[in-house]
């Protein structure tokens, strides 16, 4: 009888589970740190994506293999178990699987093994847990995991080996190599050593060398970029030297006056970065105030690399209006929570005792300080503005540089709709269905005017720009009219980047307000002034609150002209003055140095060291990395052969190349064969003639 037939007892059901469970279990423990592993090295080694894939990948090759092995847990391998260890089945346990068709003796056995399976201690046949294999695994996993954490730190120690014993192999002369980092005390960081000549280290350390020379050296010194020498001195069997970085710089080592290495060396000073600052209220520049508030609260955060000391709320307030505004000043010093790396200040200015009133602007700005000695960094936050808005019959007011007027005096026409749009819509069904519908639409074109005065304020597009949009009139343009010229050939002032004047709350509140000018000019072209009401009250809102705005703070900028210089009035004396007509302009003679030098570096020669030295000091500031560009340069000195080291330079020089100028040539005169063809064509000219001049 096949054992596949039939179906097993409860029981056999529950011991065949349980021996797929541990199977299960078993082949998890084995394959669950080879994923764990083996994903961790592809994402650190290979990036995310590449971790992704192979996990996808082994856990979908684990689940097939952990199936293939719980199926071979099937009944015919339980049933074939338990006649090899438990004689009570008696060699019979097939029959268990019989659907009860057998009759004779097979029946009657089938029937005493079923009742003795109910009382029968079955055997535990899970597989056990294979000890060796699992150490095996786990401990592989581990070592492969510490592998791959002390990879990056063995890299670093070889890289040093590399640094120091290099030049000994070299030179013979460099053996180990210490670099002890003191930094400045306020930055409150720990001593560290180095083991390299290249290094990072924050502004301000000192950095003491110990450096082991091989053979019986009689001097030794370090020799850096700038010129500047530290002379070593011997200790033992060790050189000593110390010095205050304050800046990156590049450096040699000289033994009994020669290189003792083949390359420069590099430190990098790391410089202490200025605060920084994060408001979190208010969360606009400029705010109104709203119904009822008494007070302004005030959220900063502020966060320094090594450390804050100060934090200053400047508060400044503006009052009256037009010419007659005056200010106030006063500065607070906040206490913040927090430790001295991260600080969260918070401020609620009572604006009674301030004496803020009807009309007036604050103006707070935040003012944070770090802890470097000397010179300290310092960082400022934007303007943030509290404004009481003013009555909207105010009439809005400007200062030179400083205040803006608002809007015009015809932008209270909107009112003016709105009243004739409710006339005309009471007056609906008591008037001809032609006439109502021509003042609508009149009213409608109205609304547009309206509109394209706020959009030509705003910097969008103005009355005549649009006109010919307008579908009651259509024009044609005329040769010679100013308007098409200007449009056409002009430069156009009423563009939404030249309308810079405004703050960006009040840019958007106009906005608003033409945009719901829109909607209601829909409406009433389509005689429909009811549904335009609602738009016009929304657009007169909108109004309203940009004709509160009483002013609005601009950046003093102004023109610096240079001095005039008296002494030369009526002397006739033109001395360094330049023609202010002539467009074009020559190449700036101080770049000329890359320029000569790349050119000599691209055709192979030899390019002047010295002055590509002297240029690079000169613009050390403006350089985007004039260490890297000097190290570049000395590769190629040491090693003129080097192609690489070639292609490097010369990729460096390339983004400093002057850009070329625009100075006029003048025409190239024509050859003899030249002048004789244009002979020929003035010949041809003269005479009348068609055909091009013979031969």
């Amino acid at each position: 009888m096949s054992a596949a037939s039939g179906t097993l007892p409860p029981r056999l059901v529950d011991l065949r589970r349980a021996v797929r469970r541990r199977a299960a279990a078993i082949s998890l423990a084995i394959a669950l740190p080879l994923i764990a592993v083996g994903a961790f090295i592809a994402y650190r080694y290979l990036g995310p994506t590449f971790c992704a894939s192979y996990a996808a990948a082994a856990v979908m090759l684990s689940i097939v293999l952990m199936l293939r092995e719980t199926r071979a847990y099937d009944a015919r391998w339980l049933l074939r178990r338990l006649n090899n260890l438990t004689p009570a089945f008696e060699d019979s346990a097939e029959l268990v699987l019989d659907d009860g068709a057998a009759g004779g003796l097979a029946g009657l056995q089938r029937d005493r093994l079923k009742s003795r399976l109910a009382s029968l201690d079955l055997p535990d046949l899970r597989p056990g847990y294979p000890r060796r294999a699992l150490t095996l695994v786990w401990g592989g996993a581990a070592l492969l995991l510490g592998i791959a954490l002390a990879a990056p730190m063995l890299a670093r120690v070889l890289h040093g080996l590399a640094s120091t014993v290099a030049p000994t192999a070299q030179s013979g002369v460099l053996g180990d190599v210490s670099l002890r980092v003191t930094p400045p005390s306020y930055t409150q960081l720990k001593t560290q050593d180095l083991s390299s000549l290249d290094g990072k280290v924050p502004e301000g350390s000192t950095v003491a060398f110990a450096l082991h020379l091989g053979g019986e050296p009689g001097t030794a010194a370090l020799t850096f970029h700038d010129g500047s020498r530290l002379e070593l001195h011997r200790d033992g069997d060790v050189w000593r030297g110390e010095r205050v970085f304050t800046n990156s710089t590049l450096y040699a080592l000289q033994v009994d006056g020669h290189a003792a290495t083949e390359h420069l060396y590099r430190l990098d000073a790391i410089p202490d970065r200025a605060p920084e600052v994060i408001v979190r209220t208010p969360d606009h520049t400029l705010n109104l105030l709203t119904s009822g508030q008494k007070t302004w609260d005030l959220v900063f955060e502020a966060s320094d690399d090594y450390g804050l000391v100060k934090a200053e709320l400047a508060i400044t307030l503006a009052q009256g209006s037009g010419e007659n505004i005056k200010t106030s000043q006063q500065t607070l010093v906040l206490e913040g929570d927090g430790d001295a790396h991260h600080r969260l200040y918070r401020k609620t200015l009572d604006l009674g005792s301030l004496g803020f009133a009807q009309g007036d602007d604050l103006v707070v700005r935040l003012r944070v300080t770090d802890n470097r000695p000397g010179q300290a960094n310092v960082t400022q936050s934007a303007s943030f503005i509290l404004r009481w808005p003013a009555q909207a019959e105010a009439a809005s007011s400007g200062m030179e540089g400083l205040v803006q007027k608002t809007l015009p005096a015809y932008f209270a026409s909107e009112r003016q709709i709105i009243i004739d749009s409710e006339a005309l819509q009471a007056e609906r069904g008591g008037i001809a269905a032609k006439r109502f519908e021509s003042r609508s639409d009149e009213l409608g074109v109205e609304q547009k005017t309206l509109r394209l005065r706020y959009g030509e304020f705003l910097g969008e597009e103005s009355e005549h720009s649009a006109q010919h949009d307008d579908d009651t009139q259509s024009t044609s343009k005329t040769f010679g009219d100013a308007g098409n010229i200007t449009s056409e050939y002009g430069h156009v002032h009423d563009r939404p980047e030249a309308a810079t004047l405004l703050d960006p709350d009040t840019r958007r509140i106009l906005k608003a307000a033409l945009d719901q000018m829109w909607q209601a000019e829909l409406h009433l072209r389509q005689a429909d002034p009811g549904q335009a009401l609602p738009y016009e009250y929304k657009a007169l809102e909108y109004i309203k609150q940009v004709q509160q705005a009483e002013r609005i703070y601009l950046a003093r900028a102004g023109v610096q002209l240079p001095q005039a210089d008296a002494s030369r009035r009526l002397t006739g004396d033109r001395g360094g003055l330049t023609d202010r007509t002539q467009v074009s302009t020559k190449a700036p003679a101080d770049d000329a140095p890359i320029a000569a030098i790349w050119q000599s570096l691209h055709a192979g020669g030899t390019p002047d060291w010295a002055r590509l030295s002297a240029w690079v000091r000169a613009h050390q500031i403006t350089l985007p990395d004039a260490l890297g560009l000097l190290a570049a340069a000395d590769r190629v000195q040491r090693d003129p052969d080097c192609a690489s080291c070639r292609a490097d330079l010369l990729g460096l020089l390339w983004p400093l190349l002057p850009a070329p100028g625009t100075a006029l040539q003048p025409r190239r005169q024509a050859d003899a064969a030249g002048a004789a063809y244009l002979q020929a064509l003035e010949g041809s000219a003269g005479s009348g003639a068609s055909a091009g001049p013979s031969p």
